[in-house]
């Protein structure tokens, strides 16, 4: 099972989302199914992702500050403003969390 955590505008796409609480969807892995998939399966249009979190590391961001953040990206590498597309092809396994930022909290990630 795979814990995907929405933020921002990006909350209305979980199960019984409160503005109090956390807005969390539970889904199984599939077989071969990378972030990509896994937002496609939940309804998030990845035109409306600023952030990608997976297990606590930074997988995709727009943000062009991302190279002075110093964040840990989720493949070890430095991180860098990366194309979303491409970092959403990213496998996903159970037990993985993802973070996922809508534009609207992008600067809270900063």
């Amino acid at each position: 099972m795979v814990e995907v955590y929405l933020y921002g505008k990006l909350r209305r796409y979980a199960p019984a989302s409160r503005a109090s609480g956390q807005s969390v969807v539970r889904l199984d892995v599939e077989d071969d199914e990378t972030v990509a998939t896994l937002l496609e399966r939940v309804g998030v249009p990845s035109d409306d992702i600023c952030h990608v979190f997976l297990n606590g590391a930074i997988l995709s961001t727009k943000n062009a500050m991302a190279p002075w953040l110093k964040y840990e990206h989720a493949d070890g590498s430095s991180v860098g403003r990366s194309d979303t597309a491409e970092s959403l092809d990213a496998p996903v396994h159970n037990g993985d969390r993802l973070g996922i930022f809508a534009h609207d909290m992008a600067l809270l990630v900063v």
